[in-house]
């Protein structure tokens, strides 16, 4: 209470004079030093009474409702609080004429010539040749590389790749050269002609250095618009769009620019509180609409710019629809600004307008940053378009999105912590501490199980894309190459991937509750028990994951093999935690339950040994028919397409029967489980080939039939039906023989 601290003030200076009394003995006792003992003992009884009085009249609180009392005082305060500020804008609304005044007054503070100085007009002439000497230094340094930056622009824009990133650097190079040109000629001519410390210099030094901040907002926009370098431009825009949005945003700058100079000079010459936040206010407007005329202008352009930030390949995302709708989310953003930096002028604020240039500052390096990282982006893109190969996944996309993420989180925080601890005062610096030290730790922990999940992402798929290999078949009946199996832990990848995910998502957030102050030995109990029913009541759930975990242990299949598991055949594509999908050679894709596969027969692991019987005439010579074929395996054996298919060469096993027309001959080799029945094909074309050549015939289905009584009709048709049918069964086993 207010009567409480003016007791404990007044015995502090009853404390401190006691002690300093103490320090002079030649004083009376009891008296402190300087004082009198009437003095004393009156101001004793006065320090007496008025707490009496404070005693008497304070109101005694009831103890049963402590709380009763304090809500009408902050109420109270409420009422206070918003009584004097809009009092004082009645007052700030009614300090035009003042504002008027002191802005007449300026000229005639500029006037030195009584004293022996410049004149106004002389100052304002000379202040006008300085700063168009400094922009002209600017433009002329750019002209004189006109042709050459024009040059570089068009190689940059031939160029694939990062390759161009050297030539956008030096154009970039030239532009700092002119920013410094303008440097030199601004404090040049500030340390030549406005070097006093009379209000010319100032205005001079705020003008100048106001001239030098525009040109350097500028900068930083003219490196990622480039109008008139489209090669070297990192927005996606038109040259027409680039010249608009860039000569908007200019003027937009140079008014913010010239507004503070106004209002900084207001501030200089002590002009009349009142007016000067009529001023500010007037500016927050200004700027505004401002803002609305370049928004009006460049919204298609901006909106092509900001959606390509926001684009997915393959699909419109709602990145990319916020980005052409840029407007709805800017328009707002501003308005806010302006409403806060009314309500600093109105409520004597003066830390606002800075914390606004601040968060505009923040919100435009992160749009530069961003495309920045986009142009980058999309030069590798055409790259590897243009080459026609896919881009790999490299370790420095984590790494630039994991920064961007870093720097959205940094831009935040320093932004509320401009805002509310500085403008807003809501809290003060330690309880701005206290209040994000749990916060910062749990969107550490957030940020870093991004980071992680990003890393395991990138490893994975980098590990899957180099040794997993998908078939999009079986090996029946190929002709050309099929993939063979991924490596082992290829095919357990994704299981990995969700493993891993489940568990950083599970830390992450215990880590984070825990740190917001929730009990987390509750939930790790429920989640137990959870479990526990789960697993009681979904039997055949866990079944079937219990199941494909044992057939990855046991190595039973990999992606890109070709199995049999009794209920489908077919080449393995993939599977989840509780199923297997399994692509037939004609297309048709098996979903099987882990549960439900039962015994597996993998037609793709390590080796396949095929045989087959070709049948020839009984007087075939059988040590000729062995050296052929043996000559046959070794042209195969050599041949470019076949030879790393080979494990055993082609060879003769040997008779395998003797029927009354023909003997039996086995063959059989031995290949990679690839294409085995390809390599078949093309073993029985060669024989063919080279048998007819050599004189080895294959055995004739003809029956010879001889009959009593030469040309008995029924028995010469019956003698053909025979033969038709050896023919046919002859057929039939041959093609039994060459399908394997």
């Amino acid at each position: 209470m207010a009567w409480i601290r003016r007791l404990l003030i007044a015995c502090m200076l009853v404390a401190c004079a006691g002690t300093a009394w103490a320090q002079q003995p030649a004083v009376p006792a009891g008296v402190p030093a300087g004082m009198t003992r009437e003095q004393f003992d009156a101001l004793v009884e006065a320090i007496s009474k008025s707490v009496a009085e404070k005693i008497k009249t304070a109101p005694v609180a009831d103890a049963g409702k402590p709380a009763a009392a304090v809500a009408p005082a902050v109420v109270d305060d409420l009422e206070a609080k918003v009584g004097a500020f809009l009092a004082h804008a009645g007052t700030v609304v009614l300090a035009l004429p003042q504002l008027a005044h002191d802005l007449a007054r300026i000229p005639k503070m500029l006037d030195q010539s009584e004293q022996g100085g410049r004149g106004a007009l002389v100052f304002l002439i000379l202040l006008s040749c300085a700063a168009a000497a400094a922009v002209a230094a600017e433009f002329g340094i750019r002209r004189l590389f006109e042709e050459a930056r024009q040059r570089m622009s068009a190689e940059a824009e031939q160029r694939s790749g990062l390759h161009a990133v050297p030539l956008i650097v030096l154009i970039a190079l030239v532009d700092v050269v002119a920013l410094g040109a303008v440097w030199l000629v601004s404090y040049g001519a500030a340390g030549a002609f406005f070097h006093g410390t009379d209000g010319q210099s100032k205005l001079a030094a705020l003008v100048l250095t106001g001239l030098f901040a525009w040109r350097l907002y500028m900068l930083a926009f003219r490196v990622a618009l480039r109008p008139g370098l489209p090669g070297a431009r990192l927005a996606v825009m038109g040259n027409d769009e680039a010249w608009l949005v860039y000569r908007r945003i200019s003027a937009v700058i140079l008014a913010i620019v010239g507004l503070r100079i106004i209002l900084r000079v207001l501030i200089a010459i002590k002009a009349d509180s009142a007016g000067i936040s009529f001023g500010q206010v007037v500016a927050a407007l200004v700027i505004f609409g401002a803002f609305m005329w370049a928004v009006r202008d460049c919204r298609a352009a901006v909106g092509e710019w900001f959606a390509d930030l926001g684009r997915v390949e393959g699909r419109v995302s709602l990145g990319e629809r916020a980005g052409r709708s840029w407007a709805v989310f800017a328009v707002p953003f501003f308005a806010v600004l302006t409403l806060a930096q009314i309500y600093g002028a109105v409520a004597l604020r003066f830390s606002i307008p800075s914390a606004m240039l601040l968060t505009l500052n923040v919100v435009i390096t992160l749009i530069l940053l961003e495309t920045l990282s986009d142009f980058l982006t999309r030069r590798m893109e055409g790259h590897m378009l243009a080459t026609k190969t896919a881009r790999p996944a490299r370790l420095s996309d984590v790494v630039a999105r994991c920064v961007r993420i870093a720097a959205f989180i940094a831009a935040a925080t320093i932004v509320a912590q401009t805002w509310i601890v500085d403008v807003f005062a809501l809290v003060d610096q330690s309880g701005w501490q206290q209040l994000t030290r749990r916060s910062v730790t749990a969107g550490m922990t957030l940020f870093l199980a991004f980071v992680g999940w990003e890393l395991v992402k990138f490893f994975t798929n980098r590990y899957a894309a180099a040794n997993g290999a998908v078939g999009t078949g079986g090996p029946v009946d190929e002709d050309a190459a099929h993939p063979g199996g991924a490596s082992r832990l290829a095919t357990m990848m994704p299981l990995l991937r969700i493993a891993l995910a489940i568990v950083i998502t599970i830390v992450a957030l215990l880590i984070v509750l825990s740190e917001l102050g929730v009990n987390i030995t509750p939930l790790i109990a429920g989640a137990s028990v959870f479990g526990l029913a789960i697993s009681f009541g979904s039997q055949t759930l866990v079944r079937d994951i219990v199941s494909g975990i044992f057939y990855l242990a046991d190595d039973a299949f990999r992606v890109g093999e070709y199995i049999d598991c009794g209920k489908a055949k077919g080449t393995v594509e993939g599977f989840t935690l509780r199923s297997i999908k399994l692509r037939h050679q004609n297309g048709q894709v098996h979903t099987i339950p882990f549960g439900q596969l039962g015994q597996i027969t993998n037609f793709s692991r390590d080796w396949s040994t095929l045989k087959f019987n070709l049948r020839f005439a009984r007087d075939t010579d059988l040590e000729k028919l062995r050296k052929l074929t043996k000559k046959i395996g070794q042209e195969m054996l050599e041949d470019p397409e076949l030879k790393d298919e080979f494990i055993e060469p082609l060879k003769m096993q040997g008779v395998a029967d003797i029927l009354d027309n023909a003997i039996v001959v086995r063959f059989k080799f031995t290949v990679k489980p690839s294409k085995p029945t390809f390599v078949q094909r093309q073993a029985v074309k060669r024989m063919v080939a080279s048998f007819a050549a050599n004189g080895i015939e294959f055995a004739s289905a003809t029956v010879s039939v001889q009959t009593v009584g030469g040309g008995d009709p029924a028995a010469a048709a019956a003698a053909q039906s025979i033969a038709a049918r050896s023919q046919a069964a002859a057929n039939a086993a041959t093609a039994a023989a060459s399908a394997g």
